[in-house]
């Protein structure tokens, strides 16, 4: 019997078929596989949401500016607090919140702020889900690394070391390419989420800017006391005990 030399192993894993990078991820299918896919569909679809809700238009909508601009620099307080009531713009929610706590210009403007910090924290979370997501991804990505490395070395021990620097390799490559996966989803995902939250930021600080002048202007007013004109009149009272006219000429006079 002719020993087989090198050179025909050598043919015959040339007839293989090569190992690219789809059937490396057949291979590869498992859990951990199937988790990391999943994931990047959901940052695609989270993304995509996120560049539609996050805009100068759905946050500060040019028209309620404008309105707010109009009524606070003029019309009276009840005409804003009917406006702002329905309203969804970023200044319009801070002014309602305001004016629902308006006792005093302080009580005020601290109301103000709260119901600002709470917008600015309500438009943040809407991207906090991509950053959860790009975090996640690396840990899913090694979890399934070392676990792959475990069925590797598993399996040499079944085998009673006698398997091979090709199947070794094969096993660890299998397990190697779950990190892969996960950094190929984590990169690109805290990118997106970076770029949305400086974009998030930028917004909150001009629509923070913009609703500091309009409570201002409604706590300056606050602190205003009624025009007399605006005042209902009160018909006069006499005094205890002040002697009333006497229209009646009396007797005797004249």
């Amino acid at each position: 019997m002719i020993a087989r030399t090198p050179v025909s192993l050598l043919a015959q894993s040339s007839d293989d078929p090569p190992l690219t990078a789809w059937s490396l991820f057949l291979q590869s299918l498992d859990v951990f596989t199937v988790v990391l896919v999943a994931g990047s569909i959901a940052a695609a679809a989270l993304f995509y949401r996120c560049v539609a809700d996050v805009r100068r238009t759905r946050m500060l909508p040019p028209e309620d500016l404008g309105r707010l601009d109009a009524l606070t620099a003029t019309r009276p307080l009840s005409e804003i607090a009917a406006y702002v009531r329905g309203r969804d713009a970023f200044p319009a929610i801070v002014l309602r919140v305001m004016l629902e706590s308006a006792y005093t210009s302080a009580s005020a403007r601290e109301a103000a702020q709260t119901a600002a910090d709470a917008e600015c924290a309500r438009w943040l979370r809407r991207i906090e889900p991509l950053s959860t997501i790009g975090n996640l991804a690396p840990l899913v990505g090694l979890a399934g690394t070392v676990w792959g490395m475990i069925l590797a070395f598993t399996t040499i021990g079944v085998e009673g070391g006698t398997a091979g620097p090709a199947e070794l390799s094969l096993g660890i490559s299998k397990a190697l390419f779950h990190t892969l996966l996960g950094l190929c989803l984590a990169v690109p995902t805290l990118l997106a989420y970076g770029w949305l939250r400086g974009r998030t930021d930028r917004l909150c600080d001009e629509a923070l800017a913009i609703s500091a002048t309009y409570v201002e202007r409604v706590a300056a007013r606050l602190d205003m006391p009624p025009a007399d004109d605006d005042a209902p009149e009160q018909p006069a009272v006499a005094e205890p005990g002040a002697a009333e006219p006497d229209d009646e000429p009396r007797a005797g006079d004249g």
